[in-house]
């Protein structure tokens, strides 16, 4: 079969990715993101990343217990990922736009009530809502390129958004720790807020990538997206990614501190995945029109190695290499699922790219929680040569199936 396919068609043989007749034409035909855009998926992240360095000097504001503080934190990344399947919804009846205007100026108003929050209860709770409206940035972004970049020209599209995330989550943990030295972490907060408002403004010249939907209700959305088989192995990859990727990254830096290494180096050291994966992201663009399967593939043995590596050379320049060779993995592999979930249903595509982000959340929250027994009892090499198995057969069965991938209609 083959393997970079075309759009798939409507019952009228017209390809479900055109606008509806009358439908003004689709505002972007090139490989390139609007810079608004891009700074939206910027400061997503930015806001997302920024809290985890915040916590200790939180903490020290309302008098309390760090592990009292961490509900910030995991109570913002779990209404993030929660949240993905409704922002997808409404991103289809609605508009991409509107969904990311609307969150965005939201997301502005609770940041801004955050930085003022009185009690740590409030605290928690307003980033709970904050988390839940930024979540929305992100998958509208993808679908919006989806809609609006030829699929063969998607690939390289997706590489700027992802370059984007990347300065957005390397440069939270700087300027979030400076921020949080020099003044205080409700200036940081703030901060958001008005980079909110700044994006939400240089927005507003950007029109709807569709204006026209066959598909109404959201009970319509989501049963056409989990009708459709490939639907659920392309987020069975998310899960599957999210827990290998995302979650057992997350033991790179308490590796180090294990060896002694304080929180601050660990947190440099680590800070190199976003080096790589900025690097490796310009150079799928170099790239991007190769066959989709070999991409993930690139990814998957570049996810594999960094675990192997990190596995072997529990020290600074291993975990770093580490950090380096995922930030590449995220970069290929990531990047790939994420132009596969933008071809499974175009009359929703934003449902099904928010169910995929969704996975990938979930299993994030799955690795870490699987992994925090071997962790806690230092075994990390276990740890991460467990990673590095599993990253195996996802990326060997998720290549193949990718060249066996054809929508219906095509």
């Amino acid at each position: 079969m083959s393997q970079d396919v075309q759009p798939a068609t409507t019952g009228s043989g017209v390809p479900a990715d055109v606008p509806a007749a009358g439908a003004p034409p689709q505002p972007q035909t090139a490989a390139r993101v609007p810079p608004a855009l891009a700074a939206a998926c910027f400061l997503s992240n930015f806001d997302r990343f920024a809290i985890t360095p915040l916590l200790m000097a939180i903490a020290t504001g309302f008098h309390v217990r760090l592990g009292q503080v961490v509900l910030v934190a995991s109570g913002y990344f779990f209404a993030y990922g929660c949240a993905q399947p409704l922002w997808g919804m409404l991103s289809d009846r609605y508009g991409r736009m509107r969904v990311i205007r609307f969150t965005l100026g939201a997301a502005a108003v609770c940041a801004l009530a955050s930085a003022a929050a009185p009690t740590l209860t409030a605290l928690v709770i307003l980033r709970i809502v904050t988390g839940a409206f930024f979540g929305a940035v992100v998958p509208a972004s993808l679908t919006y390129v989806g809609d609006t970049v030829p699929a063969a020209l998607r690939q390289r599209a997706l590489s700027d958004l992802q370059v984007a995330l990347a300065i957005g989550t390397a440069a939270a943990t700087v300027v979030a720790g400076a921020v949080a030295a020099v003044s205080s972490w409700r200036a940081m907060l703030a901060l958001s807020a008005v980079l909110a408002v700044i994006t939400l403004l240089a927005l507003r010249r950007l029109s709807e990538s569709r204006t026209a939907t066959t598909l109404r209700r959201p009970s319509e959305q989501l049963a056409s997206v989990l009708r459709l088989r490939w639907s659920w192995l392309v987020m069975g990859f998310g899960l599957i990614e999210g827990a290998v990727l995302l979650g057992c990254f997350t033991f790179l830096a308490p590796a180090l501190e294990n060896r002694g290494i304080g929180a601050l180096g660990a947190g440099g050291v680590t800070a190199l995945y976003g080096a790589g994966t900025l690097g490796f992201s310009r150079l799928l663009k170099r790239v991007a029109l190769r066959p989709a399967w070999q991409l993930l593939a690139a990814g998957g043995v570049m996810m594999t190695a960094g675990f192997l590596v990190a596995s072997a050379s529990l020290n600074v320049a291993g975990i770093g290499a580490a950090a380096i060779l995922l930030g590449g993995g995220w970069s290929f592999f990531h990047s790939s699922l994420q132009n596969w979930a933008t071809t499974l249903v175009p009359a929703a595509r934003g449902t099904a790219v928010a169910l995929f982000v969704a996975s990938l959340f979930v299993g994030s929250a799955l690795g870490s929680g699987l992994g925090g027994p071997l962790a806690q009892h230092g075994h990390y090499p276990q740890l991460f040569v467990l990673a590095a198995a599993t990253a195996v057969p996802l990326t060997a069965l998720a290549a193949w199936l990718r060249t066996r991938y054809t929508p219906a209609g095509s």
